[in-house]
C-alpha cells in the first residue's frame, strides 16, 4: 500500500513541477514573493511566541503583517528574486546575510531609542534567523526538486548505458566547482576524487571520497571509469605531461578545464572541458621570443608573404600583423585561400583599429612570373619578403614532377630576382627539412631553391653591396608543423573520428615536428639574423615515431587499440607502405660539423656547400623545355648532380647524426608544445 501512495505523491509533484516550470517569470516571481512573505509572517509569530509564551495582547495581526513585509521589500531591493531558482544559491544568500544584518543594526538603534513599542530587542534578531533558515531550506528544497525532475525528464531520452563514470583529478575549488556542474548533467556520473596532496587522501568532497594519484589506475579498472576530468586549470605542463603519460596504456578519455579564468567567471560546464589531445603530450620548453628580432623586418615596414594562404604563410601573416607594419602585401595563387586570410587579417584590424594602422592588400599572382613579381614589389615598395609559396605535399609532386620544380625552384629563382631588381631589403626563403639528402621530387626542389638563393646571394649581391642595395637572402629550414593541412595529427583525428583505422606507412617512419605558431615566430627571428646566403636550422627537438604517435592518440580518445593480442578492441593501425619519395628518417642538416650557433637558441646555421650562379641558371633554362618533353631522367640526374645525397630509388635511407636517437619515449621530448 506504502509503495502504491509513494508513487502517487510523486506522479502529482512532477505534474506540479511541470505545471511551475512553464509558467512565466513574473508568474514565477509572484509566487516566490506570497511565499516568502508566509514565511516571515510566521517567523515573526514564532519569534513571539518563544519569547512571551502566547500572543494574547502582545501585537496586533496587522502590525505583525505589517513587520512580516520589512524583509521581504528589502529582499525584493536587493534583487533576491532575480536569479533562477534551479541555479541560485550561494552567492544570493550572501546578499540575504548582508540585508539581515543592516537590518538587524538598524532595528538594534531604533529598538534603543525606544522608537518601536511592545517589541522586546531580542525578538527581531530572534525573527531574522528564523526566517533566514526558512529561506535557505525553502530554496534548497526548491532546487532539488526542479534538478531532479529536470533530470529526470532527461533520463526518459537517455540510455542508462551511456552514462559515463568519471573520476575527477583534484580536489580543491575547481574540483568542487566542476562537480557541481556535472551534477546537472545525466549523462556524467562522478564516482571519486583523486588529488596530489596527501593531506587530503582519505577525506571525502560532496560525499565522494579522494584517492591518492597512484591509485588513479586501478581505480580506473574497479569502478569502470571511462573519462579523467582534470580540474587542475593552473597545473604545469610537466605534471599534466607526466599524468597524461601513466595513463597512456589505459582506453581512457582525458579532459581538462580551459583555463583558471573560466572557472571564477562562472563558466564551469560540461561543455567547457576540452579533451586532451596528442598536442598536450608534445612537450619542449620554448624561449622567450626577441623582440627586437621580431620587430627588427617588419615593424613600420612595407612586408609581402608569398603563399600568404598556406598553413605557414597564413600564420606568419598573422605574426606579422602583430608587429605592427606599415603595409602587408599578401600574394597568394589560391583565391579562396586568399579571401579567408584576407578576411581573418581584416577582422582583427577592425577589432583593434588604433593597435592595427596597417594597410592590408591582396593579391593573386604565381611566382614564376617574375614580370609581375618585379611590378608589385615596386609599386608597393616591398622591404621584406617571406616566400612561403611552394608545393609541400611527396605524393602529389612526386606524380607531377615538373610542375612541382617549377614552383618550387625556379618559382624561388624569379621571387629571388624580382626581390633584388626592386632593391627589396631582406628575402627570406621558408624550406624543409626534406631538402636534406631528399628521396623525392618535392625535398630535392626545395634543395634547389636552397641553391638558388645562396648562389644569387653570393654573386649577385655582392655587386649590390657595393652600391649599399643590398638584398639579404636567406633561408630557414626547419620539419613538419602540428596542425598544418598535410600533418598527421588532424588526418589521424579525422580517422579516429570515423572509426578508424589509422594508416601508417611503416613502422619506423620518424619525423620532426613544430607547431605553426612557434615555427613561424622563429622564421620571423631567423631572417632577422641574416647577412646573406645563410642557410638557418630551427631546433626541432627529438623526431618521433609515428606509430607511437597513432597509439598514443587511439588511448587519449579512450579507445582501445585493436591487434592480434587484442581483436576486440576499437581501432587498428594499419601499414600501407612508403609513398613514393618518402624516408623513413628525416633529418636538418646535411653535415653533422657544418653546424655553428646564432644568438637564438633554437636556431642555428648551416654552413653547407654551394654552386655558381651560372651553373644553375643554365639548367633552369632547359627546364621548361624538359618539362615539356616529360624528361624524368634528365631531372633526376640534374638533382643527383646539384642536391648532396639525392636518392630517387626511393631506399629505406638509414639515419644519421640525431635522427639515430629516436625511439618510442621520444614522444615527450618532440620540439613543440601548446
Amino acid at each position: 500500500m506504502m509503495p502504491s501512495v509513494n508513487k502517487m505523491f510523486q506522479v502529482k509533484l512532477y505534474r506540479v513541477t511541470k505545471l511551475l516550470l512553464a509558467l512565466p517569470r513574473k508568474a514565477k516571481r509572484v509566487i516566490l514573493i506570497v511565499f516568502d512573505y508566509t514565511v516571515s509572517a510566521i517567523s515573526l509569530f514564532l519569534s513571539l511566541v518563544l519569547y512571551y509564551g502566547d500572543m494574547e495582547q502582545h501585537i496586533s495581526p496587522i502590525l505583525l503583517a505589517f513587520y512580516a513585509c520589512i524583509p521581504i521589500f528589502g529582499l525584493y531591493f536587493i534583487g533576491f528574486y532575480r536569479p533562477v531558482t534551479r541555479i541560485f544559491f550561494d552567492a544570493e544568500m550572501r546578499g540575504v546575510l548582508h540585508l539581515f544584518l543592516a537590518i538587524t543594526i538598524l532595528v538594534s538603534l531604533m529598538l534603543y531609542f525606544d522608537w518601536l513599542h511592545n517589541i522586546p530587542r531580542s525578538v527581531p534578531s530572534l525573527f531574522l534567523f528564523l526566517l533566514l533558515v526558512g529561506l535557505w531550506f525553502s530554496r534548497l528544497t526548491m532546487r532539488e526538486i526542479l534538478v531532479h525532475w529536470q533530470n529526470k525528464r532527461q533520463l526518459n531520452s537517455v540510455s542508462t548505458s551511456t552514462f559515463d563514470k568519471v573520476i575527477i583529478y583534484g580536489a580543491g575549488s575547481s574540483g568542487k566547482a566542476l562537480f557541481e556542474a556535472l551534477s546537472n548533467s545525466p549523462r556524467y556520473q562522478v564516482v571519486a576524487f583523486v588529488d596530489d596532496d596527501t593531506r587530503l587522501i582519505g577525506g571525502y568532497l560532496l560525499g565522494k571520497e579522494i584517492f591518492a594519484a597512484n591509485s588513479l589506475t586501478n581505480l580506473i579498472a574497479k569502478k569502470g571509469v571511462s573519462q579523467v576530468f582534470l580540474a587542475m586549470p593552473s597545473i604545469s605542463l610537466t605534471r599534466k605531461k607526466q599524468i597524461i603519460q601513466s595513463l597512456s596504456d589505459i582506453s581512457v578519455q582525458i579532459k581538462h578545464l580551459p583555463s583558471l579564468t573560466d572557472i571564477v567567471d562562472g563558466k564551469v560546464t560540461v561543455s567547457t572541458m576540452r579533451s586532451v589531445n596528442i598536442l598536450d603530450v608534445l612537450d619542449r620548453e620554448t624561449v622567450a621570443p626577441n623582440a627586437e628580432l621580431l620587430a627588427k623586418n617588419i615593424y613600420g615596414k612595407n612586408v609581402l608573404v608569398t603563399g600568404a594562404g598556406g598553413s605557414i604563410g597564413s600564420e606568419i601573416c598573422r605574426q606579422i600583423l602583430k608587429n605592427r607594419p606599415r603595409r602587408l602585401v599578401l600574394l597568394e595563387l589560391s583565391e579562396y585561400a586568399l579571401y579567408s586570410i584576407h578576411q581573418e587579417l581584416l577582422s582583427k584590424k577592425k577589432q583593434q583599429p588604433e593597435k592595427y594602422q596597417v594597410e592590408i592588400i591582396a593579391l593573386i599572382g604565381n611566382v614564376t612570373n617574375e614580370a609581375k613579381l618585379n611590378l608589385i614589389f615596386k609599386k608597393f615598395q616591398v622591404q621584406t619578403i617571406y616566400h612561403a609559396a611552394a608545393y609541400k605535399h611527396v605524393p602529389i609532386v612526386e606524380n607531377n614532377p615538373f610542375e612541382g620544380v617549377i614552383n618550387n625552384a625556379k618559382g624561388t629563382y624569379h621571387c629571388a630576382r624580382a626581390a633584388i631588381a626592386a632593391d627589396v631589403e631582406t628575402f627570406v626563403l621558408i624550406s624543409t627539412d626534406k631538402a636534406v639528402r631528399p628521396t623525392n621530387i618535392m625535398g630535392a626542389s626545395k634543395r634547389l631553391a636552397e641553391l638558388i638563393c645562396q648562389a644569387l646571394s653570393q654573386e649577385v649581391c655582392q655587386t649590390a653591396c657595393r652600391q649599399e642595395k643590398c638584398t639579404r637572402i636567406s633561408m630557414v629550414r626547419f620539419g613538419n608543423v602540428l596542425g598544418s593541412s598535410g600533418s598527421v595529427v588532424p588526418l589521424f583525428t579525422r580517422q579516429i573520428a570515423s572509426g578508424g583505422p589509422i594508416t601508417v606507412t611503416h613502422p619506423e617512419v620518424t619525423r620532426y615536428f613544430m607547431t605553426i605558431p612557434e615555427a613561424a615566430n622563429l622564421v620571423i627571428q631567423a631572417g632577422a639574423m641574416a647577412k646573406g646566403s645563410e642557410v638557418f636550422v630551427l631546433d626541432m627537438g627529438e623526431p618521433v615515431k609515428i606509430i607511437d604517435l597513432a597509439r598514443r592518440m587511439i588511448n587519449l580518445s579512450g579507445c582501445d587499440i585493436k591487434d592480434e593480442n587484442n581483436p576486440d578492441g576499437d581501432i587498428e593501425i594499419i601499414v600501407t607502405g612508403l609513398r613514393p619519395g618518402e624516408k623513413l628518417y628525416e633529418e636538418l642538416i646535411i653535415g653533422e660539423d657544418n653546424i655553428e650557433s646564432t644568438q637564438h637558441p633554437l636556431i642555428m646555421q648551416a654552413m653547407e656547400h654551394s654552386f655558381p650562379l651560372s651553373e644553375i641558371e643554365s639548367t633552369l633554362a632547359e627546364l621548361t623545355k624538359k618539362a615539356q618533353q616529360e624528361d624524368i631522367n634528365w631531372l633526376k640526374e640534374q638533382f643527383k648532380h646539384f642536391v648532396t645525397g639525392y636518392c630517387s630509388d626511393n631506399l629505406e635511407i638509414q639515419p644519421t647524426g640525431s635522427a639515430a636517437k629516436t625511439s618510442s619515449n621520444t614522444l615527450d621530448k618532440i620540439a613543440s608544445i601548446v
